[in-house]
C-alpha cells in the first residue's frame, strides 16, 4: 500500500507536489541551474538523477518514462542528446545543491541546484595555471628549459636593480 510522504508536501496534494516537482526538472534541464528554496531542492535533487540516469540508458522505455515527467519536448530532447552524454562516466551525483541567503520577503532558506559539470571554478583555475605550463614544460627541450632559467635569472637581477635604484632615489629626496 502507498504511503503518504513523510513530512509537509510541497504545496499541498500528492499531485501538486508531482507537478511541482516535473515543472522544477524541466527548468534544472533547461537551465543547467535554479534557484529555489532548500527543500524544494533537496525534494527536486533524487528526481532529477533519476531522470539523468534513465536518459543514460537512452533506450525508448526509458525516453517515455521520462517524458511522463518532463512534458517538453525540446527538454526532453536536450536531456537525451546533451545531458546524458555528459554523465556518461559518472555513477550518480549528478547535481548539486549549494545553499544561499535567505530570501529577503519571508526569510525563506534558499538554495541553487544545479547540474555538476566536470569543469569547476577550481578545475578552470587549475587548467589555466598548471596545466599549461606543464605542457610547456612537458615539450620543452632542456636546451630551451636552460635557456629560460638562465632569462629568468636576468629578469630577476634586472628587478633587484631597479628596486635599489628607486630606494637609492626615496633617500636622495629625503
Amino acid at each position: 500500500m502507498p504511503k503518504p510522504t513523510k513530512g509537509a508536501r510541497l504545496g499541498g496534494s500528492p499531485a501538486h507536489e508531482r507537478l511541482l516537482l516535473a515543472n522544477l526538472a524541466t527548468s534544472l534541464f533547461e537551465h543547467g541551474r535554479i534557484q529555489t528554496t532548500e527543500a524544494k531542492a533537496k525534494r527536486l535533487k533524487p528526481l532529477a538523477e533519476r531522470l539523468i540516469t534513465k536518459a543514460k540508458r537512452g533506450d525508448l522505455h526509458n525516453r517515455r518514462e521520462v517524458l511522463k515527467v518532463i512534458r517538453n519536448k525540446d527538454v526532453l530532447h536536450k536531456l537525451f542528446a546533451e545531458i546524458a552524454p555528459l554523465f556518461a562516466e559518472r555513477d550518480g551525483g549528478y547535481t548539486r545543491i549549494i545553499k544561499t541567503m535567505p530570501r529577503k520577503g519571508d526569510n525563506a532558506k534558499m538554495a541553487v541546484i544545479e547540474l555538476v559539470r566536470e569543469r569547476t571554478v577550481t578545475a578552470e583555475a587549475e587548467q589555466a595555471r598548471g596545466t599549461q605550463f606543464a605542457k610547456d614544460a612537458e615539450t620543452e627541450t632542456p636546451a630551451k628549459a636552460e635557456e629560460t632559467g638562465a632569462e629568468v635569472q636576468a629578469d630577476e637581477a634586472g628587478a633587484e636593480a631597479k628596486a635599489d635604484e628607486k630606494a637609492a632615489e626615496k633617500k636622495d629626496e629625503s
